[in-house]
């Protein structure tokens, strides 16, 4: 680990557990006041720290913000995983969430089923925007301005025959997503692997999240998926329902 994202660690730990002086983090770190003065100032200038009126330091309000963030992620997994296990059993398809974090999307939750084949997907892990059908579910639904922040810069990059390698035959292909409310992966990063996805919305009507069946085309190809799409309907919008979203 960087040596300067190990000391932020540090502090950040132990200004959450009270208010700390410049002179308390240099002792805490064992560095020299300056050194601590400078990851101080660091920290206060991205929101992740603030500078108290009495000259201590405590959480920044960013932090908090993040905080919060983390936990109606938790809450949604939590909330989600029983309707999740029931579909998969149900299907005998993997099932997966993703989540909208910030400035990327991450597969939140994965419920595999006996006997099938594990997918290459991993909990935690960044979801490939331009292939996955997860991650077009979202990014159908989002603002531009979203968009933008999360495609900027991004590699389209050519797995399969079906990969969609620019920005605007994706943006057309998020164009149909948005007009017939679900999305495919039809064996756009791995030939032999596709699946159907549909968005979850919070309580104020945004898109925070989607759920895809996931199939091996031999077990499945994605006629058989579309043909799921009831059930996985009948579960984005039951997760959707309790955590506040009404239609």
């Amino acid at each position: 680990m960087s040596q300067s994202i190990q000391r932020a660690a540090v502090v950040l730990e132990h200004v959450s557990v009270r208010p700390r002086t410049q002179s308390e983090i240099a002792e805490i770190l064992g560095v020299h006041r300056s050194t601590a003065l400078r990851i101080l100032q660091t920290l206060t200038e991205t929101g992740l720290a603030r500078r108290r009126t009495d000259g201590t330091y405590g959480v920044g309000y960013r932090l908090t913000w993040f905080a919060s963030l983390a936990s109606e992620q938790f809450e949604l997994r939590d909330l989600a995983r029983p309707r999740l296990a029931e579909l998969g059993a149900a299907c005998g398809h993997t099932v997966h969430l993703a989540v909208l974090e910030d400035d990327r999307i991450v597969y939140a939750d994965k419920i595999e089923q006996p006997g099938t084949v594990r997918m290459y997907s991993q909990i935690g892990q960044p979801v490939r925007l331009h292939t996955s059908g997860v991650s077009k579910a979202i990014l159908a639904h989002v603002g531009g301005a979203t968009r933008d922040r999360l495609l900027e810069a991004y590699e389209f990059e050519r797995f399969t025959a079906t990969t969609i390698a620019s920005r605007d035959d994706f943006e057309a292909d998020l164009s149909r997503v948005r007009d017939r409310g679900w999305a495919v992966d039809d064996g756009e990063f791995e030939d032999f692997i596709n699946c159907v996805a549909m968005p979850i919305r919070g309580a104020d009507d945004q898109v925070i999240a989607a759920v895809s069946i996931t199939a091996l085309r031999a077990q499945a190809d994605l006629a058989a998926l579309e043909g799921l799409l009831p059930q996985l309907q009948h579960v984005t919008e039951g997760i959707s329902k309790s955590i506040g979203w009404r239609p």
